[in-house]
C-alpha cells in the first residue's frame, strides 16, 4: 500500500513544499549558472528508471565543456567552475531532480539513477534496483556513498528494494539532512561518470 499509494503522494507533496521553499536560491543558481555556463545553467541527461525505462534527469549544470586541440573534453577539474564547485560542495546539484519526482520519473528516497552504459553490466540481482523508482537520496547515500565500492552500493540498493517502506524512508531522509548539513560523504564528481571506477564490476 505505501509503496504504490502512499510513497507517491508523500514525494508530491514534499516536492511541492521544497520547490517553493527553495525558490528564491533555485532562481539564484539559475541566473549565476547563466553568466557562468555560457546561458546554459541546466545539465540534462537520459538516465534509466523505474523497469530501466529512460527518462531525462535535469540537474544543475557545474561544468563548462571546453574541448582540447583533438576535439576532447578537457579533464573535470578544469571543466567545474567556481560556482559549480559551490553547488557541489552544498549538495544543491540535485534540487532541480524534485522536477523529475513531481513529473513521476524519479521520487525522493531510491537508488541513484546511474548512467545507460551500465546496464548491461547489471547481474540480475543488481538489476533488481530497477524494480522501483529511483531516488534522489537513497539507502547507499546515507550508508557510505564514496567509501563503498559499486558492488556495495549495489548491494545497499537491492537491500532498499526488499525493505521499502514509510519508516526506513523517514530514516533516509533524516540521515540525508544530517550529512548534508554537515557535509560529509559530498561528491567530487558526477555520480556513475567514473567509469573505470567499475572495471570488472566490482
Amino acid at each position: 500500500m505505501y509503496t504504490n499509494f502512499f510513497k507517491r503522494i508523500i514525494d508530491i507533496i514534499l516536492s511541492v513544499i521544497a520547490l517553493l521553499l527553495l525558490s528564491p536560491l533555485i532562481i539564484i543558481l539559475i541566473i549565476l549558472l547563466l553568466f557562468a555556463n555560457n546561458g546554459k545553467p541546466f545539465f540534462l541527461q537520459k538516465r534509466p528508471g523505474k523497469n530501466a525505462e529512460i527518462f531525462t534527469i535535469i540537474k544543475f549544470k557545474t561544468m563548462k565543456d571546453p574541448k582540447d586541440q583533438d576535439s576532447e573534453l578537457l579533464d573535470q577539474a578544469q571543466r567545474v567552475t567556481k560556482i559549480g564547485e559551490f553547488i557541489r560542495n552544498n549538495s544543491l546539484d540535485e534540487l532541480l531532480q524534485l522536477i523529475n519526482v513531481l513529473k513521476g520519473d524519479m521520487s525522493i528516497v531510491g537508488p541513484r539513477p546511474l548512467l545507460i552504459i551500465y546496464l548491461p553490466l547489471y547481474n540480475e540481482e543488481q538489476a533488481r534496483r530497477h524494480l522501483v523508482k529511483p531516488g534522489i537520496t537513497g539507502w547507499a547515500q546515507v550508508n557510505g556513498r564514496n567509501n563503498l565500492s559499486w558492488k556495495e552500493k549495489f548491494e545497499l540498493d537491492v537491500w532498499y528494494v526488499d525493505h521499502i517502506s514509510f519508516s526506513t524512508d523517514v530514516k533516509i531522509l533524516l540521515k540525508t539532512i544530517q550529512k548534508v548539513l554537515k557535509r560529509a560523504d559530498i561528491y567530487t564528481e558526477e555520480e556513475g561518470d567514473a567509469w573505470a571506477a567499475w572495471t570488472g564490476n566490482s
